[in-house]
């Protein structure tokens, strides 16, 4: 395993460290992550294993049924809004990051991107990454 994975908020109110590596990494085109980052896209980080992740702070929690109907539990900082990580009901194991939440964001990769039939002309992602409508199994 490489260096772990390390995070927060934008005003360090919220952090955390992920000892293991991502098993899914993707752009999300859906209309909440368009809503939630002010954009045409999220991008995230999944990592299995919950007891591997470290979290420090108090995040306020936002729970919304995503275009697959699972609830996704959105973690952003109460003081400063910063949208941090969540987590989805239906995966109670899996622990979710958002790029611009990374320490160092230059490690992201992303393999797919998901909802792409909800983006946007002017989103323009990598064309070498393979797109799927909604969101693939994981």
């Amino acid at each position: 395993m490489s260096e772990a994975y390390s995070g927060g908020c934008a005003c360090g109110a919220i952090r955390y460290e992920i000892a293991s590596e991502p098993i899914f990494t993707n752009d999300c085109q859906c209309l909440t992550c368009q809503k939630k980052s002010g954009t045409g896209h999220g991008s995230y980080l999944s990592f299995s294993g919950r007891e591997k992740v470290k979290v420090t702070g108090e995040a306020t929690l936002w729970d919304v049924a995503s275009d697959s109907g699972n609830v996704k539990t959105h973690a952003f900082c109460p003081t400063c809004g910063s949208p941090v990580y969540l987590t989805v009901k239906a995966m109670p194991d899996v622990f979710i990051v958002h790029v611009g939440s990374l320490d160092d964001p230059g490690r992201y990769k992303p393999q797919v991107v998901t909802y792409a039939m909800r983006g946007h002309a002017w989103d323009r992602l990598d064309p070498a990454l393979q797109k799927f409508d909604k969101m693939p199994p994981m």
